[in-house]
C-alpha cells in the first residue's frame, strides 16, 4: 500500500507512563490540527478477511487499536480503520461464496464493524488493492454503474464509507471508474459535514505523481476540486519500507505542487500521506523515534501551491494493522503498537471522532 523537512518547535513534550507504557502529552501550538490519523487492517489473513472472527480473540489481538493505553480508559490509537480489501469483481455481481455475502468478505461483519465505531473509530472498507487490480479492470470494462450502486448499497446497509484503490498505472480504465464514481454519488450525495458515514468515498494515488499519474491527473482535475467536491480526499499510499521520510515528503510535495503537463496541483487538504506499520519497528512502538513524530511538522505546515487556501494535510495514514501478508509479520501481542500510535494520537490530540473535514 509515498524534502527536507520543515522544523517546528515543540513546547514542553513530556512523557507519562500509563501501566507501564509510554505516552505523549499532547504537543503544543502545531500550526494545523492533524485530523485523519488511521490504518488500513488486513485482519489474520493477509487482507482477504475470508472468515468470520472471534470477537473474543479479535479483541485481544486489537484492543491497541481502541484503547492505547491498555488499561480499559478506551481512548484509541486511531481515528480511522480501513478494512482491506472487497474485490471489485465480487461486488459488481453480488457474490456469495464460502468467503463472501453479496461481494463482501464475511469478516467485515456488523461486529467488526461496531468493535471500532462504539469506540468513536470511523470505519471505510477498501475496494480492490493490488492484489485485485485484474478485478478492478473486469469490473470497469464490465458493469462499473451496477459496482457503484452495490458499493453504496453495501455501505448504508454496513454504515461503513468506501475507498477506491485502483492500482493500474499505464492504462486505467477512467471511463469505467467515472462511471462507478457517478453512481455511487447518484446514490448517496457528497456531505461536507461528513456526518453521513457511507457519504465518504476517498481514492488512493501514488506515493507521488510519477505512480498513479494518468489516475492522478482525472481524480485531482474532476473530482478533487475544492470548488465541485467529489471524493473527499486521497492518500498518497506507501512507497518501499525503507524510503526516507524526506523521500516520502518530496512524494507529498509533488502531489501538492503538481506536475507540469501530467498533473495539475492538489490541494493539501485533500491528501493524506502514508507510512508503515511493522510490529517491533518504531512506528509501531516507538512514537519519540517514529516517522510520524519526524513527519509531524511537514504534515501540518504543507502550504498550497496552486490548489486550496488552508495549511496542511489531513493526516496520516499507516500500512497496515492486522497481518499484512508480505513478510512483515502482525501487529498482534506481543508485537501491538499502542506505544508508536498511541503515543502519537496523544502527542498530536487526534480528535475522536473525527470531525468534519476541512474542505479549502
Amino acid at each position: 500500500m509515498m524534502r527536507k523537512i520543515s522544523v517546528l518547535l515543540y513546547a514542553c513534550v513530556t512523557s507519562l507512563v500509563f501501566s507501564g507504557l509510554l505516552g505523549m502529552v499532547p504537543r503544543a501550538n502545531a500550526q494545523t490540527q492533524i485530523q485523519i490519523y488511521g490504518a488500513w487492517h488486513c485482519y489474520t489473513d493477509g487482507c482477504s478477511w475470508a472468515s468470520v472472527p472471534n470477537m473474543t480473540t479479535f479483541d485481544t489481538d486489537n484492543r491497541w487499536l481502541i484503547d492505547r493505553d491498555m488499561n480499559g480508559t478506551y481512548q484509541p490509537s486511531v481515528n480511522l480503520v480501513i478494512l482491506s480489501f472487497v474485490d471489485p469483481v465480487k461486488l459488481m455481481n453480488l457474490t456469495t461464496d464460502s468467503g463472501d455475502t453479496n461481494g463482501i468478505p464475511i469478516g467485515m461483519n456488523s461486529a467488526v464493524i461496531n468493535y471500532f465505531q462504539s469506540r468513536g473509530v470511523r470505519v471505510m472498507m477498501s475496494i480492490g488493492g493490488a492484489s485485485y487490480r485484474r478485478n478492478w479492470d473486469k469490473a470497469l470494462s464490465g458493469n462499473p454503474t451496477q459496482l457503484g450502486i452495490n458499493a453504496a448499497n453495501a455501505a448504508k446497509q454496513l454504515n461503513v464509507g468506501m475507498e477506491i484503490d485502483y492500482e493500474n498505472s499505464s492504462s486505467p480504465n477512467l471511463t469505467g471508474l467515472q462511471s462507478f464514481v457517478s453512481a455511487y454519488r447518484s446514490q448517496i450525495p457528497y456531505n461536507a459535514a461528513g456526518s453521513s458515514y457511507p457519504a465518504r468515498l476517498t481514492i488512493d494515488l501514488g506515493n507521488d505523481d510519477l505512480y498513479l499519474t494518468k489516475l492522478a491527473n482525472y481524480a485531482v482535475t474532476n473530482w478533487l476540486q475544492t470548488g465541485a467536491p467529489v471524493l473527499d480526499y486521497s492518500n498518497a499510499m506507501v512507497a518501499s519500507q525503507k524510503t526516507s521520510v524526506s523521500a516520502l515528503e518530496t512524494g507529498w510535495q509533488q502531489h501538492v505542487d503538481g506536475v507540469s503537463g501530467s498533473v495539475p496541483p492538489e490541494a493539501p487538504a485533500k491528501l493524506t500521506g502514508s507510512l508503515w506499520l511493522v510490529g517491533t519497528q518504531p512506528n509501531c512502538d516507538n512514537f519519540s523515534n517514529s516517522d510520524q513524530n519526524t513527519a509531524a511538522s511537514f504534515v501540518e505546515d504543507l502550504a498550497p501551491a496552486g490548489a486550496g487556501t488552508t495549511t496542511g494535510m489531513l493526516g496520516f495514514m499507516f500500512w497496515a494493522a492486522g497481518c499484512q501478508g508480505n513478510g512483515t509479520g502482525c501487529t498482534f501481542p506481543p508485537d501491538t503498537c499502542q506505544n508508536g500510535m498511541g503515543g502519537a494520537a496523544t502527542a498530536f490530540n487526534i480528535p475522536i471522532p473525527m470531525p468534519a473535514l476541512r474542505q479549502n
